[in-house]
């Protein structure tokens, strides 16, 4: 019978005239001779590998490995062929076997390395995870395709990644919390500046305006005046050309000498008139410009002055606002070291209580194991003395040494005791009886008699070792040892 395998399948052939087995793609397969035929191509493997860090904190893996067999090495697939073959690609057995491969050696490389290391070097950890599986599955004639190691998730009760993110969306919040009021600060000092620079050039150029408008008002005034006198000096010459017409006038009335004279006064009045009006003339200019003087000044003065008092006022300003957001800075900056030192002391804390409760428990650990070696050695001797617990104890005893303990105990309770004897007689203690009987009262009152006989040593006794006295109603105690009873 002539079988052809499909481009993903192999074709086992076993029996008469092979050794082991014969692995092709087509053949016959004889008379006595047996054939299976296997996929070759990939599977799928998805695990939640739960680990532990160096510091015992676990975590869960979650991971996806592609596996199949090695189709580029027939020693490889004979292995496959052998091993792995009869049973379905996905069946419990198999997903038993490489589950049990990548969970041993994934917990025992995350054994060796702290959190910090498997969350940064993921890669390293997954490439060290990939090696490791490879090698043991080798031997199976198996080959990871492809390996995706995801994200590492918390096991439940250890919240370990869900507190680290909390802690960098804190730190992310608070740093940008401090760059929103450092970019605030920085507009507002920015505006401030800028309106004291606006206020300032306008007060600058409302100065420069008066003193260039007052000094165009006082160089119209200027003109206005020099306008004004040319035409009082032109009113003043036409006053005199009719002065001195009429004087002609009557000059030629009153006769050439007297036209003269008058001529000659009215010239020097004239010169003298219009000497003063030029002199009133000066002196109104002069005081004019003067007054312009101490205007200009005193403006000038007033900007200079106001500008400076501005300057001052917003440097005062500025300073305190520094000032502020010092002390602000520097509060938030205490507040943040005490958030650590308390962060440190805290960790620092839990540290100490795992220590303590990791030495406890093997403390208790290896009491249990003393006690479960005691009873073995306990059960071991009960079978070797044949059930005898009296035998049990008194080995015990012997070997404890506790006999001779109770004895030195013993001995050091006497130690140093002087007991006093002392022998009383009483006589006889009465009458015999010649027939063997005797009345009954007799007897009662020998019974009576002896217990009166008894307490005279018990008495004594008493007082020796305790130092106390019978009551006076029944008898004293003398020196002479006997006792006198009522």
């Amino acid at each position: 019978m002539y079988k052809v395998a499909s481009p993903s399948e192999y074709l086992v052939i076993t029996g008469v005239g092979i050794t082991d087995i014969k692995l092709t793609k087509k053949g016959w397969v004889l008379p006595g001779q047996s054939f299976t035929v296997f996929d070759v191509s990939p599977v799928n493997y998805t695990f939640e590998v739960q680990a532990m860090s160096a510091e015992k904190l676990p975590f869960l893996l979650p991971a996806v490995f592609t596996i199949g067999p090695r189709v580029d090495d027939e020693p490889s697939l004979l292995k496959y062929a052998k091993l792995i073959s009869p049973h379905d690609k996905l069946s419990h057995h198999v997903k038993e076997l490489v589950q049990g491969i990548i969970e041993g050696e994934t917990r025992v490389l995350a054994a060796s390395m702290t959190m910090e290391e498997i969350f940064k070097g993921t890669k390293e950890f997954k490439q060290e995870v990939f090696e490791k599986v490879q090698l043991e599955l080798n031997q199976f004639g198996l080959l990871i395709y492809n390996a995706n190691v995801k994200q590492l998730v918390d096991v439940r009760g250890h919240e370990y990644f869900s507190y680290l993110g909390q802690k960098t969306q804190m730190e992310v919040a608070n740093q940008a919390k401090v760059d929103v009021a450092e970019a605030r600060m920085k507009g507002e000092i920015g505006s401030k500046l800028r309106e004291g620079q606006t206020l300032q050039n306008a007060a600058k150029i409302d100065a420069e305006t008066k003193i260039i408008a007052t000094q165009r008002q006082g160089d119209g005034k200027k003109e206005e005046i020099k306008v004004k006198a040319a035409v009082k000096v032109y009113e003043n010459e036409r006053e005199a050309e009719v002065a001195e017409a009429n004087a002609d006038l009557a000059k030629k009335k009153a006769g050439w000498t007297k036209k003269a004279q008058v001529s000659e006064v009215e010239a020097a009045k004239a010169v003298a008139l219009r000497e003063a009006e030029l002199q009133r003339e000066v002196e109104r200019m002069n005081a004019l410009t003067r007054t312009e003087k101490l205007k200009a000044e005193f403006l000038s003065k007033a900007s200079v002055e106001y500008e400076t008092k501005v300057q001052e006022a917003n440097w005062e300003l500025y300073k305190k606002q520094k000032d502020a957001e010092a002390v602000l800075y520097e509060k938030e900056k205490a507040a943040e070291a005490q958030k650590a030192m308390a962060e440190a002391a805290y960790y620092t804390r839990q540290q100490l209580v795992d220590g303590e409760l990791y030495a406890k428990k093997k403390e208790a650990e290896g009491l249990v194991t003393l006690a479960q070696a005691q009873g073995i050695y306990l059960r071991t001797l009960l079978d070797a003395l044949g059930g005898n617990y009296t035998a049990l104890r008194d080995y015990l005893m012997i070997n404890k040494g506790m006999f001779q303990e109770i004895a030195k105990i013993n001995a050091e309770a006497v130690q140093g005791l002087k007991p006093t004897i002392s022998i009383w007689t009483n006589g006889t203690g009465g009458e015999a009886i010649d027939d063997g009987s005797a009345v009954g009262g007799n007897v009662a009152m020998k019974e009576v008699a002896g217990v009166y006989r008894m307490l005279p040593p018990l008495f004594k006794t008493v007082h020796e070792q305790t130092g106390m006295l019978p009551p006076a109603w029944l008898g004293t105690l003398t020196d002479s040892s006997h006792s006198n009873l009522n």
